[in-house]
């Protein structure tokens, strides 16, 4: 007598019921975590906001310009925090906690996009412009994080915006990769010193997506042509990638799937890096 179990004796329904089940344990991922995406208002920040929402957070946005702000404002909904900040002010990173701590009363997951790309040759570069990206890319989001320390919670995850750029040695890019060698290298050491906190440390690394990043170089649009060509070719797969695609791997790092998932870093460069 053959033996019959409910959902195996047809293909087609143990697959429906398997992905209904994989579809219940990706909704509401961060239902009731309070969540700070600095650089939130284009690009993988503003996609990463979206998903953030539609997985429940609660949360809080940084950005300098208030035409982007306003634009994120109601693109995201009235119900998120929008806190004006430049991030490579270090000041202003104790004023982000403050708000923070006033409106959420503690924050458990902290996304730093913010940063900035300049690419340029050795010889162009001056004092100036070397101390303006570690200030953006670095210093910033390292005061930032100390300056939220009293109010993380335990558990919490903070995600850190790094770089394909950190791996490889693609001309014109020196400092903005030593940036992110920077943070991949706090990835490690904080989290060797806060997992003690329940504090979690962990870093995506996108290769060349398609976000607006590329049209703050300064370049024609000839010359924004050439250089988009010239990256695509070095990418395995043959095409920039999407912000959605980082986003979901922000998600991942930033919920309690990842628990014990702590200094590491995802790579996600269509196989730029191989």
């Amino acid at each position: 007598m053959a033996a019959s179990f409910s959902g195996l004796d047809n293909p087609d329904t143990f697959s429906n019921n398997r992905l209904e089940k994989e579809r219940e344990t990706i909704v509401d991922r961060l239902k009731g975590k309070r969540a700070l995406i600095t650089g939130g208002t284009s690009g993988i920040g503003l996609e990463t906001a979206h998903q953030f929402l539609n997985e429940g957070a609660r949360l809080a946005i940084t950005g300098k310009n208030p035409a982007t702000l306003e634009t994120a404002r109601k693109e995201l909904g009235r119900d998120i925090l929008i806190i004006p900040s430049d991030a490579s002010d270090v000041a202003a990173q104790k004023r982000v906690a403050e708000t923070l701590h006033q409106a959420f009363g503690g924050l458990d997951i902290l996304f730093v996009n913010a940063g900035s790309a300049e690419l340029k040759p050795v010889e162009q570069w001056d004092e100036a412009a070397f101390d303006r990206s570690f200030a953006i890319n670095v210093k910033g989001p390292y005061f930032l994080v100390q300056a939220l320390l009293p109010i993380f919670a335990n558990p919490a995850s903070i995600v850190l915006n790094a770089s394909v750029n950190a791996h490889i040695g693609m001309p014109n890019t020196s400092i903005y990769g030593a940036t992110k060698a920077a943070l991949l290298s706090l990835v490690r050491t904080l989290s060797g010193e806060l997992i003690s906190r329940g504090i979690r440390v962990n870093a995506v690394s996108p290769g060349p997506i398609s976000t607006p990043l590329y049209s703050k170089l300064g370049l024609s649009e000839a010359e924004l042509k050439s250089v988009a060509a010239a990256i695509q070719s070095q990418v395995p797969a043959g095409r920039f990638g999407k912000p959605s695609e980082i986003a979901h791997a922000i998600v991942f790092l930033a919920s309690d799937e990842s628990a014990f998932t702590v200094g590491s870093e995802i790579l996600i460069d269509g196989g730029m890096s191989l």
